[in-house]
């Protein structure tokens, strides 16, 4: 467990997401320099935010509120930030592969995990969208993972997008036509948004910032979902695993 103790006299102003990076944008009270700064806290595989509160003792971390915090997926808590009201924000990460960097928000926003993003998929317009994937000279399935050409699609949310627009996820993004790239990106922002709507997915360990499992996981189309009967035409759904990665697709809606 660690506290950033860097932090201590300043406020949030605001906080952003930028595909998994989280950014906590701060400034000092007892400053005139006007300069503002950043906490960034990047959550990898396994990282989630949680807020509430607990009792720290030197090394020994007892939840007191919410009480899902007792639950074992929530208790991996590598970092606490520690609010004026009495709340706290800290950081769950069972592989500790999650960090957090502070510093000027000029230096931070030229970071190497900020930089190299690609426009988040909720904000991207259909012109752009068609001119990033579809000149892409991968499978499909790629280049949605690709966080430096379009963010914020990640494992689960790549498959289901796809079974969405009925593409494979293994056809060249070169040879898709511009109606289905359109219907691709159409088909991000909807599973995207409700997503969004169901606080995430929790088929693992991903956990709100309440310690509450998200929804999207027991509505997912075809991630998952193995053997199971396709929701549009009643095929099985199969898989597909490369480079460590599995890949869930309809192998008759998806051709």
């Amino acid at each position: 467990m660690k506290a950033v103790e860097k932090t201590v006299g300043f406020i949030i102003e605001r906080i952003e997401r930028r595909g998994k990076n989280i950014l906590f944008y701060l400034k000092h009270l007892g400053r005139s320099d006007n300069i503002s700064y950043i906490l960034l806290v990047h959550q990898k595989m396994t990282g989630h935010l949680l807020v509430g509160k607990w009792q720290i003792n030197g090394k020994k971390l007892t939840p007191l509120e919410p009480q899902t915090f007792i639950q074992k997926v929530n208790g991996y808590i590598h970092f606490i930030l520690k609010l004026d009201n009495g709340w706290m924000i800290g950081l769950s990460d069972l592989r500790k592969f999650a960090k957090v960097v502070f510093g000027e928000a000029t230096v931070i926003e030229q970071s190497k995990e900020l930089k190299q993003l690609g426009p988040d998929v909720l904000d991207v317009g259909l012109e752009e969208f068609i001119k990033r994937v579809g000149s892409r000279n991968k499978t499909i399935y790629q280049v949605l993972m690709d966080q430096s050409v379009i963010s914020g699609i990640g494992n689960i949310y790549a498959s289901d997008v796809l079974w969405e627009a009925q593409i494979h996820p293994f056809q060249s993004a070169k040879k898709i036509s511009k109606k289905e790239l359109e219907a691709l990106w159409l088909a991000a922002k909807k599973i995207l948004k409700l997503a969004l709507k169901l606080r995430g997915t929790s088929t693992s360990d991903y956990r709100d910032t309440a310690g509450e499992p998200g929804g999207y996981g027991e509505v997912r189309y075809v991630y998952d979902r193995e053997g199971m009967p396709c929701f549009r035409c009643g095929a099985k759904i199969k898989r597909i695993k490369r480079a460590g990665r599995s890949s869930y697709f309809c192998s008759k809606c998806q051709k």
